[in-house]
C-alpha cells in the first residue's frame, strides 16, 4: 500500500491525482498523447499500475479527465486575461491568441481526431468539455454582430470555423514550422476580415506589420 504523506486521505488523492495529470501533461510532449499507455503515466507518476487504476479504470477515462482540465483551465485563463470593456475584435483576437498557445502548451490531437482513436463513447465526452470553448467564441461573434462590427453571419458557424482554422495550425506549430505570433495574426486577420472588419481597424489590433505584407490594401 503506498505510503500516505498528506495529512488525510482525500488530500492525498488529491496530490496523487495531481502528479497523474502532471505526468499526463509531461508525457504528451515527449510522445503524444495518443501513443501514451497506463504503465507510462504510472511511472511518470511515480505510483504503480494498479494505484493508477484505482484513479482512472481505463485510458480513455484518463484521456478525458487530463482534456478536461485542460479545457477549464483555458476557460478560467480567457477569463481571467481577457481584459473588459474592449471591442469584439480584439476579443476574438485574444481568444485566438489563447487558442494558439493552449495547442503549444498541450500538443495533443484535437478532439474529433483523440475520440475517434477512443471510441464514439469518448468522442461524445470529449465534444462535451470542448463545447464551452466554442461557446465563449460564438458569444464573442453575436456581441460582434450586435455591436454592428461584424457583418451578420451566424455565429456559431464563424465560430465553428475559426476553432478548425486554428486546429489546423497545431501540428506546423509544434514542430516549429511557424511563429505562434504571425500564425496568431494570420489566423486573426483572416477571420476579422471574413467578418467585415476593415483592414484599417484589423491594423489597429495586430503587431505592426503581421501579415500586411500579404493582404492588398482596400
Amino acid at each position: 500500500m503506498p505510503k500516505i504523506t498528506a495529512p488525510t486521505i482525500a488530500a492525498h488523492r488529491a496530490r496523487t491525482r495531481d502528479r497523474i495529470m502532471d505526468a499526463v501533461e509531461g508525457l504528451t510532449r515527449t510522445q503524444g498523447i495518443d501513443r501514451i499507455s497506463m504503465t507510462d503515466v504510472a511511472n511518470a507518476a511515480g505510483i504503480t499500475r494498479t494505484a493508477l487504476y484505482n484513479y482512472f479504470p481505463d485510458k480513455p477515462a484518463l484521456l478525458l479527465a487530463f482534456t478536461e482540465q485542460v479545457n477549464s483551465a483555458f476557460v478560467e485563463r480567457y477569463k481571467r486575461e481577457l481584459p473588459s470593456g474592449v471591442s469584439a475584435a480584439r476579443r476574438l483576437s485574444a481568444f485566438v491568441r489563447l487558442q494558439l498557445e493552449g495547442l503549444v502548451a498541450h500538443p495533443h490531437p484535437p478532439a474529433a481526431e483523440l475520440g475517434a482513436s477512443l471510441g464514439p463513447d469518448a468522442y461524445q465526452a470529449l465534444a462535451a468539455h470542448v463545447a464551452p470553448m466554442q461557446r465563449l467564441l460564438t458569444e464573442i461573434v453575436e456581441e460582434g454582430t450586435a455591436s454592428g462590427e461584424f457583418d451578420r453571419l451566424p455565429a456559431e458557424r464563424v465560430a465553428g470555423l475559426t476553432l478548425s482554422m486554428v486546429g489546423s495550425q497545431r501540428m506546423p506549430l509544434v514542430n516549429g514550422e511557424i511563429d505562434i505570433d504571425d500564425t496568431h495574426a494570420l489566423v486573426t486577420r483572416f477571420v476579422l476580415r471574413a467578418l467585415g472588419v476593415r483592414t484599417e481597424t484589423v491594423d489597429t489590433i495586430l503587431p505592426t506589420g503581421r501579415t500586411k505584407n500579404t493582404e492588398s490594401t482596400q
